[in-house]
């Protein structure tokens, strides 16, 4: 290894956590400590759903500086684990949330949050994975999870996962319990848009198609035919749903919705919140031919509170 690379490497980190640190903050909510990080200067801060919910009027943000502030809940969703809150005070510097699939497994990536309390703690390691899923509450699950080895620990959750650029590319979220090396953040180009939906409304509405499915990685042959490297595939579809009644059947590949490439479910999910419960186009693969269907979601069920 060139002897030189080693310092450089080290005066690149150092600079990219002296530019990145004081948008990370400390997110408190009763006993409970988690972070955020701040994605728009006139006072947003993204952090987990599970370190927000609980006591609103107790929610507070306190800056690197140790400045703290009242925090309002703007909007929370469980099903991806994020939530917005708004703080008044001082402009804050955000950070770009990167909704690009950039990532690719062996990347370097940083980790900054408040770990056990220990506040603007910086952990190093790479990308592991990509595309993992875990189970999340009442039967959900989380898929599209950026997996790394950067240590984090609890207190870590709505911290920023961060590129070599000082982009945002993952919102830390979950641990195993009494494993090592395994940490998992919900991948930017997710949160960017539930974020934004946040802000918006202050909620997260899905649509339904009636179907479960997976993301799935496709064979080299499959890939060249269809023309992406993953599409989601349908497991089974509920009797008088929108996807049954359109003809979608077990086995089938969904590629596309209108523009938008289906890499995972996540993709789908996105796809059919944007259209506010408009009638989509949506590309198939099915076993012997291909077809584009339009199908009409149907509303959002209610949310149990």
């Amino acid at each position: 290894m060139n002897p030189g690379l080693l310092p450089q490497l080290s005066h690149e980190l150092e600079e990219l956590v002296a530019k990145t640190a004081p948008s990370v903050v400390a997110v408190e909510q009763g006993r409970g400590q988690g972070t955020g990080v701040v994605i728009a200067g006139d006072g947003y801060v993204l952090t987990n759903s599970h370190v927000a919910r609980g006591d609103p009027r107790s929610l507070r943000v306190r800056l690197p500086t140790g400045e703290e502030l009242t925090a309002e809940l703007v909007g929370d969703d469980p099903e991806s684990d994020l939530a917005v809150l708004r703080v008044s005070g001082p402009p804050l510097t955000p950070l770009e949330l990167h909704e690009s699939r950039r990532l690719r497994v062996g990347q370097l990536v940083v980790a900054i949050g408040n770990p056990l309390r220990f506040e603007g703690t910086v952990t190093l390691g790479v990308v592991s994975a990509l595309e993992r899923a875990l189970p999340g509450p009442r039967g959900t699950l989380f898929e599209g999870l950026v997996q790394t080895d950067a240590a984090i620990n609890p207190g870590n959750s709505g911290g920023p996962l961060l590129d070599a650029s000082g982009a945002v590319v993952g919102i830390n979220t979950a641990v195993i319990p009494q494993a090592r090396g395994l940490g998992f953040a919900i991948a930017a180009h997710t949160a960017s848009w539930v974020a934004a939906v946040l802000m918006r409304r202050g909620r997260v509405e899905r649509p339904l198609l009636g179907v479960a499915a997976r993301g799935v990685d496709l064979s080299p042959a499959d890939a060249l035919r269809v023309g992406q490297p993953r599409a989601v595939r349908i497991h089974s579809v509920s009797d008088g749903s929108p996807a049954h009644r359109s003809g979608l059947v077990p086995g089938d590949l969904l590629l596309r919705v209108g523009q938008t490439a289906l890499f995972g479910v996540d993709d789908l999910k996105r796809a059919l919140v944007l259209s506010d419960g408009s009638a989509v186009l949506v590309d198939v693969q099915g076993k012997r031919e291909r077809r584009s269907l339009e199908i009409a979601p149907e509303p959002a069920r209610p949310r149990a509170a």
